[in-house]
């Protein structure tokens, strides 16, 4: 199968050898990867600031809505893993197109959804790509982009994730509340539609891996560092969650700030996010388990600043700012790593990073909720958040550090 990126001029010998003209050629595309990262962080994030207006119309409670949320991170969980797996022999290129038309149908049917138990079903549906697309186009960047910048690569795709805090979900919030919910997941399923349009042009073909199955993607699930590590991010990175889920209260009730101004430190975030994913994919190239334990040590700071200095507005706001950027190094050194301890199943890997994620994000929400429930207020989960991170840190030092005195072993 052709392998150039479809209207380029096939490169000799020569040019492939020429690095600035690799990164020319790797321009495009991973900017169509990055659409479909913004469309995802789109849809993911823009439905808490719906919730509301989602209750209202289908006649349940805001509890009962939220179960919406959680049947996107609940087809994240599982469909990462299993798409993955059973999609093993397929062209990385079909597959991107085809899960990219999954998830636009799973946000056409959202936004049809006559009653809430159709929206949960459909919401499912569309988090079902969600984890298996990164996970590929994790892999599909890495091979645009040349030896030696998987990071960066890596960083561009997921950057389209963080810009959609900054961009999609305020825009996409807004025409909700002008129009109706449903207008926000039609807008979704036209990025869906542009993203098909840009991975069918830019994408080129990539064959699978020599010797790549259906029983090697298994093959790689028995190894035991691979489940460390899933269970270091998924603990570490609830540390976060622990404090977002909860960050509209936090600044209205306990900083003082209008309720007007939430969007703009949301928005504040995402540029912390998106910063953080930039200077994570360059510190990854350079060494992955130095990055994983500078993110782990920066949440954790971070954290305990939010922790110490939340009550005030303005460091308050900083903080927030910073923990978009910690949380983010961490999220792509933990990917790196993840594709690093599955070498012969690296789309597993990398897919397996956002089932770890997610249920994080469940797993902090829930624990950030249960010190608020018992009176503790809102700056306690961030000490929550900062105790699941050390977790998460101790968990990555024992597995880091049998690694290397595995490598040593060898060596010797």
């Amino acid at each position: 199968m052709d392998t150039t990126t479809r209207g380029a001029t096939p490169a000799t010998d020569g040019d492939v050898l020429d690095p600035h003209l690799i990164r020319r050629r790797a321009r495009l595309p991973l900017l169509a990867l990055a659409l479909g990262g913004f469309s995802i962080g789109t849809t993911e994030f823009a439905t808490m600031g719906l919730l509301e207006l989602i209750a209202e119309d289908l006649k349940v409670s805001i509890p009962s809505a939220g179960h919406v949320i959680t049947a996107y991170a609940l087809g994240v969980v599982v469909g990462a893993p299993l798409i993955t797996t059973i999609a093993a022999r397929m062209d990385r290129r079909t597959l991107l197109l085809i899960l990219m038309a999954a998830f636009t149908v799973g946000n056409v049917l959202s936004a049809l959804a006559p009653t809430a138990d159709w929206l949960v079903a459909a919401r499912f549906v569309a988090g079902l790509p969600h984890g298996a697309f990164f996970g590929v186009g994790a892999v599909m960047g890495a091979h645009v982009a040349g030896p030696g910048r998987r990071g960066q690569a890596v960083a561009t795709m997921m950057a389209g994730l963080t810009v959609a805090n900054i961009v999609g979900v305020p825009l996409s919030t807004m025409l909700g509340q002008v129009f109706g919910w449903r207008i926000a997941f039609v807008a979704v399923g036209v990025l869906g539609v542009l993203t098909l349009a840009a991975l069918f042009r830019f994408i080129p073909g990539l064959a699978v891996r020599d010797g790549a199955s259906v029983r090697t993607e298994i093959g790689a699930l028995r190894n035991g560092r691979l489940w460390v590590a899933c269970a270091a991010g998924s603990i570490g990175f609830g540390g976060m969650f622990a404090v977002y889920s909860y960050v509209s209260p936090l600044m209205t009730r306990v900083t003082g700030m209008a309720e007007a101004s939430v969007p703009i430190v949301l928005a504040l975030f995402g540029v912390g996010m998106t910063v953080g994913t930039l200077l994570g994919g360059r510190l990854a190239d350079r060494s992955v388990p130095r990055t994983v334990l500078l993110g782990f040590g920066a949440t954790i700071v971070v954290l305990v600043v939010i922790a110490v200095v939340g009550q005030w507005l303005v460091p308050g706001v900083l903080a927030i700012v910073l923990l978009g950027v910690a949380s983010q190094v961490l999220g792509l050194a933990l990917q790196a790593w993840l594709m690093d301890l599955s070498p012969t199943a690296p789309s597993l890997g990398a897919a397996l990073c956002h089932s770890a994620l997610n249920a994080g994000n469940a797993a902090g929400a829930w624990a950030g909720g249960l010190v608020i429930a018992a009176g503790w207020g809102y700056l306690a989960p961030a000490w929550v958040g900062a105790g699941l991170t050390l977790v998460g840190l101790v968990i990555a030092v024992g597995a880091l550090g049998r690694a290397a005195l595995g490598r040593t072993a060898v060596a010797a």
